[in-house]
């Protein structure tokens, strides 16, 4: 049996790996806070299982962020007797899908006024809702669990590739659409996978 010189066969796996065979690496995925930073579409493309990574990566960070000064880059600023904090974290078990109370004394407000419009059209990736439907209720959702409760309606403002995931400030809530995604990932079709 002749042996293959080991040049020859480092040629061979860096062919392979290159055309996508036998031996391709692990494709390294980006952190939630990089997801957030780009168009909500490249987060399409990643698996459920990596988006639901991102979202319990965002849920710890809330929980390690929650009640701090927001002079630091925190991921979910509030507004709240004139300071700007961290908002109460959630558990990475919390479905921001599903209101509590489903919201129901909230009123929102989701025409644009001068920025970026609410997509209306259904993705998969959003289990089958649109941007705009999943946006209502992540911020029905978030703004009960922060205790929330304003006098008049809450305009609530589509800001892609925004630092944070959802930022409350001067009553206008500002929704990052790459964290929708995130956030879609924990849901019925991840149920087996979320108790892992």
């Amino acid at each position: 049996m002749r042996r293959v010189p080991p040049g020859l066969l480092l040629s061979l796996v860096a062919v392979l790996t290159a055309c996508g065979g036998a031996g391709t690496p692990v494709r390294a995925t980006m952190s939630a806070r990089q997801a957030l930073a780009h168009p909500p579409e490249f987060l399409e493309f990643e698996s459920p299982a990596t988006r639901l990574e991102m979202f319990r990566e965002v849920a710890r960070q809330s929980d390690v962020e929650a009640g701090q000064a927001a002079q630091a880059l925190v991921l979910f600023p509030i507004s709240q007797n004139g300071e700007l904090l961290a908002a109460p974290g959630f558990d990475v078990r919390m479905d921001l899908f599903q209101a509590p109370d489903a919201g129901k004394g909230l009123q929102l407000v989701l025409e644009a006024r001068a920025g970026e419009r609410w997509p209306e059209d259904r993705r998969e990736s959003l289990q089958g809702l649109s941007e705009r439907e999943a946006a209502e209720l992540v911020a029905r959702t978030l703004l009960a669990h922060w205790g929330i409760q304003p006098e008049g309606a809450v305009q609530v403002d589509r800001a892609s590739s925004a630092p944070y995931a959802v930022a409350y400030v001067d009553g206008i809530l500002r929704i990052n659409p790459a964290f929708l995604y995130l956030a879609a990932a924990y849901g019925p079709a991840s149920m087996p996978a979320a108790l892992q």
